[in-house]
């Protein structure tokens, strides 16, 4: 019989120790699910008082203008050559140009005589020296296409020279003209550099080499 209780008490000690865990387990469980069930606290809300905007400082803002007109360029200055406006003496226009001929093969030049004592740049040269060309070129053309034929199939010989006065300019186209030779004194208009009506080149020719440098051949080369 005593054994047999002491088996019994064993066992009652085994069941009380079980509940006793069971009963703890449970305690841990329910607390940590209460735990888990608590809602999560929200942060404070601040009463924030809303911005007054007529409290800020205005910001001054610039007047705008309007954009001041772009002036408009002025016009380039004429260039020398650009603004000579010249003329050429048709004083003995009387003399026979027809008179003068070439031969087959001979060589005709056109010499254009240039006043050195004028001071004038080499454009206001080059220009006055076309305004010669031309108005000899337009003389032969009408009183003696024949010459004027000759000298451009021989090459339209051209050659400068310079004279040292106004006078010496004159007393050359008096011995071309004596010599029936086409003979233009051009006269500037005195636009630019020089005074008006001053006589700056002498064109003679074209003609014969041999005629022209009789008027000529004791000039120097421009």
């Amino acid at each position: 019989m005593s054994a047999h209780n002491e088996v019994q008490r064993i066992m009652s000690s085994s069941v009380l120790i079980v509940a006793a865990a069971s009963l703890a387990a449970a305690s841990v469980g329910y607390c940590l699910g209460s735990k888990s069930n608590l809602p999560v606290p929200l942060p404070p809300i601040i009463d924030a008082k809303p911005l007054d905007t007529k409290e800020l400082p205005e910001t001054p803002v610039a007047p705008t203008s309007a954009p001041a007109p772009t002036p408009a360029p002025a016009p380039a200055p004429a260039t020398a050559e650009e603004a000579t406006d010249s003329d050429d003496d048709e004083e003995g226009a009387d003399v026979d140009l027809k008179a003068v001929s070439a031969g087959l093969f001979e060589e005709c030049k056109l010499v254009l005589v240039v006043r050195s004592d004028l001071g004038m740049t080499k454009g206001k040269i080059a220009a006055q020296c076309g305004h010669a060309t031309l108005a000899c070129y337009k003389a032969l053309e009408k009183t003696n296409p024949a010459l004027l034929k000759h000298w451009e199939h021989i090459g339209q010989a051209k050659v400068a020279l310079r004279c040292d006065s106004e006078d010496e300019l004159l007393l050359l186209q008096a011995t071309a003209q004596s010599l029936n030779l086409c003979a233009r004194v051009i006269r500037d208009a005195g636009r630019t550099q020089i005074a008006s009506g001053s006589q700056t080149v002498l064109g003679i020719g074209p003609g014969p080499v041999k005629l022209i440098n009789q008027v000529t051949g004791k000039l120097k080369l421009l």
